[in-house]
C-alpha cells in the first residue's frame, strides 16, 4: 500500500483560520431543510428539475422528494436500500444491504440484523413504473452481504461497495465490486477490505475512491479498464489517501468539480472536505449525528443535499465550491 499524508484529526481540524470558521458558520446558518419524516434516508440524487430522490433504509423504499418537500414512494424494494445512482439507461440502480433493524433509544441509534435478512443485492428500478428487477445477489457463487454505495464510471458500468454485516462479536470482510447494468457481469475486484462504505470518482473518471468506515481511512485506485484496476504484485494497487483520528465513522461521499472529496462523518455530524492529497480543508457541521451522504444539485451544482439519517431529514447546504457533474442525472 502506498502512503500519502496521514493526518491527525486534531491537527487538521485545528488548522482552520478564523475567517474560514466565520464563513462556515454563515454557511451553516443558511442551511435549510427540504424534506422531513423520512425513515433513515441515504443515497440522495438531485435532478435538474429541482426534485430529489433518496432511499429510505428503514422503510425499504426508493422515494422521490417533490419541490414542496413532500415524499412519494417510487418503488417498494424491501430489505435495506442503501445507495442509489442513475444509470446510462435512465433507470435508478440501488445497492441493498438486505435490511437493518434500526432503533432509536434516547437519541442514540442502534442497528441489528433483522430476522427477515436473506442477503444483499443490486436492484434496477424503472422510474416510470416503479417496477424493479434484482440484478445480482451473488458474485462468483458467494453472497453479497451488505452493499452500501454505488457510482457509474465512463465505461457504462458501476462500482459498488459491500460493507459486510457487523455482528455482536464479529464483522464480515467487505469488498469492492464492479457490475454491468444489464445484469450480464459482476466481479469481485478488491477483497478483503475493512468496512468499505462510500465510493466516488475523480473528475477525469480515472481514480476510484473508497471510504473505510471503522478505520476512518480514504483509499484510492487507478482505473485502467471496465472493472479493472492497476495492479501491483498481483493485487489491486491501493493508495492510502487519508487516515483520520477522532470520534467519527466514515460514511458515503461525493466530489467537487476540482476533485476535492466531500465525506460524511457519522458521530461528528459533519461533511468533511478532503483534498486528493489527503489534507482536510474544511468541514460543515449539521444538526444530526448521523450525517450519511451528500449529492450536488441546483442549476450551478453549488448546493449540497445532505441526508440527516437519524432525524429523517434532507438538508440543502450552500456550498463554497461547485460539485462534480455526474455522468447520468
Amino acid at each position: 500500500m502506498k502512503r500519502r499524508d496521514i493526518i491527525g484529526a486534531a491537527v487538521a481540524m485545528g488548522a482552520a483560520t478564523s475567517a474560514r470558521a466565520a464563513g462556515l458558520l454563515a454557511q451553516t446558518t443558511r442551511t435549510r431543510m427540504v424534506a422531513h419524516g423520512l425513515m433513515f434516508p441515504e443515497g440522495p440524487i438531485a435532478f435538474a428539475d429541482g426534485t430529489l430522490m433518496c432511499v429510505e433504509i428503514g422503510r425499504g423504499t426508493l422515494s422521490r422528494i417533490r419541490k414542496d418537500g413532500t415524499a412519494a414512494i417510487v418503488s417498494q424494494l424491501g430489505g435495506g436500500p442503501n445507495g442509489a445512482a442513475i444509470g446510462p439507461d435512465g433507470a435508478c440502480y440501488v445497492v441493498n444491504n438486505g435490511g437493518l433493524d434500526i432503533r432509536q433509544n434516547g437519541g442514540r441509534t442502534t442497528f441489528a440484523i433483522p430476522a427477515s435478512y436473506t442477503g444483499g443485492s443490486v436492484q434496477r428500478v424503472d422510474l416510470r413504473t416503479g417496477a424493479f428487477k434484482t440484478l445480482y445477489t451473488h458474485v462468483d457463487g458467494r453472497p453479497l452481504k451488505a452493499p452500501d454505495d454505488i457510482v457509474f464510471d465512463s465505461f457504462g458500468g458501476f462500482w459498488f461497495t459491500d460493507t459486510g454485516k457487523i455482528y455482536p462479536r464479529s464483522t464480515d470482510h467487505g469488498g469492492l465490486y464492479w457490475g454491468q447494468p444489464d445484469g450480464s457481469d459482476v466481479r469481485e475486484v478488491v477483497y478483503p477490505l475493512t468496512t468499505p462504505n462510500g465510493v466516488a470518482l475523480s473528475p477525469d473518471r480515472k481514480t476510484l475512491y473508497a471510504s473505510l468506515s471503522l478505520t476512518r481511512q480514504l483509499v484510492s485506485f487507478q482505473i485502467v479498464g471496465p472493472g479493472q484496476l492497476a495492479q501491483r504484485n498481483g493485487r489491486p494497487d491501493m493508495t492510502l489517501v487519508a487516515s483520520l483520528g477522532g470520534n467519527m465513522i466514515f460514511d458515503s461521499m461525493c466530489a467537487e468539480a476540482d476533485g476535492t472529496l466531500v465525506v460524511a462523518a457519522v458521530l461528528e455530524g459533519k461533511m468533511l472536505r478532503i483534498a486528493p492529497n489527503g489534507n482536510v480543508i474544511g468541514d460543515i457541521a449539521l444538526p444530526d449525528r448521523a450525517v450519511t451522504n451528500g449529492a450536488f444539485g441546483g442549476p450551478d451544482l453549488r448546493t449540497l443535499y445532505v441526508t440527516l439519517s437519524q432525524t429523517g431529514r434532507i438538508a440543502a447546504v450552500p456550498w463554497p465550491a461547485q460539485g462534480m457533474k455526474l455522468l447520468y442525472r
